[in-house]
């Protein structure tokens, strides 16, 4: 009793604390998209693709460093070395929009691009601009044929440039940390129309956490986690299945909720 007792306080005091930092972090958050949003504009129109890349990586750092007003950190681990001269397919768990720029910053020199809703195509300054431009493919959730036909067109583009394609096969965020059942098709094909695709799994542990309160306040103090997986090829499983069942097991096996 006495120590539900002592956890319900600490929750509220922490929450409590939230409430200022979470306005200054909601502050620098803001000022980072409106500052790069004319920048990626500038970059994209007039000097071309590379700096318009360069300028959307800056961008993820300075939104990562915004997460450290709230005291939450990030750690990324992956001890394997990856060939940028061929396609990657990062296919991870989705816990919350935090989950974006530590992939986007980590993962930078091999161009990572978005399987996304459409929604986010517009409305979102420096966000929205990136998604429309970048090269990542929007797609709308209620329409499966313009799903497939924007990411069969997707995969042509990563497999003809030799860059990486993000995709969560959850569908859309985990709210406590929970996995969801993994929705394949899009990523089946993905995989299919990316052949020479190297594929990292990819787990995110405590993302959710930034949004426990809801929107607002936001989480504080805590240590998100990007842990990833041994890289394989899709050709070294006997079936589509297997492959599937192999990643969505090695995803969630390294889930601490």
């Amino acid at each position: 009793m006495i120590f539900i007792f002592l956890e319900d306080r600490i929750f509220k005091m922490r929450k409590l604390v939230a409430y200022p930092l979470t306005c200054i972090y909601f502050l620098f958050f803001g000022l980072s998209l409106l500052v790069f949003h004319p920048i990626q504009w500038f970059c994209f129109n007039v000097l071309g693709y590379k700096a318009h890349k360069k300028s959307v990586d800056l961008l993820q750092f300075f939104l990562m460093r915004c997460l450290n007003f709230l005291g939450n950190r990030h750690t990324f681990i992956n001890p394997y070395k990856l060939d940028t001269s061929q396609p990657v397919i990062i296919v991870s768990n989705h816990q919350s929009m935090a989950d974006i720029p530590p992939i986007m910053w980590y993962f930078r020199k091999h161009h990572v691009k978005f399987v996304s809703k459409k929604e986010l195509g517009k409305g979102i300054p420096s966000v929205s601009y990136s998604l429309r431009h970048g090269g990542s493919a929007l797609i709308e959730r209620k329409n499966p044929r313009q799903a497939m036909v924007a990411i069969r067109k997707f995969g042509d583009y990563i497999e003809s440039t030799n860059r990486a394609a993000v995709i969560f096969p959850e569908g859309t965020r985990s709210r406590d940390g929970k996995p969801k059942p993994f929705q394949t098709k899009g990523l089946e094909t993905l995989i299919k129309y990316i052949p020479s695709a190297v594929i990292v799994p990819l787990t995110i542990n405590n993302s959710w956490k930034t949004l426990r309160y809801g929107k607002f306040p936001m989480g504080i103090g805590n240590h998100l986690t990007f842990n990833a997986h041994k890289p394989i090829i899709a050709n070294d499983f006997s079936s589509t299945e297997a492959l599937m069942s192999y990643l969505e097991s090695t995803i969630k096996n390294s889930i601490k909720l």
